[in-house]
């Protein structure tokens, strides 16, 4: 038997995979960062992407738990 898929899923999805790929890139920037030494330009644009990364990840997760809330903790 199938289960019912609804909206709800795939929002939920949408939301941890937007945080996922934030905190995935946001681990390598460290080395991005050294491999940038030298060319304060770009150590600035990689400390900037980083930092939008990090909001962007942190965002996620409020939103995700403003909808597990809603749903009384489920999330399917």
């Amino acid at each position: 038997m199938a289960e019912s898929h609804s909206p709800a899923d795939d929002i939920v999805y949408d939301l941890v995979s937007i945080q996922y790929h934030a905190l995935k890139g946001a681990q390598v920037y460290g080395q991005y960062r050294k491999d940038a030494e030298g060319h304060d330009d770009v150590v600035a644009f990689i400390e900037q992407v980083h930092e939008e990364d990090t909001r962007r990840a942190e965002r996620a997760h409020e939103l995700l738990g403003k909808l597990t809330a809603q749903r009384g903790g489920r999330i399917g």
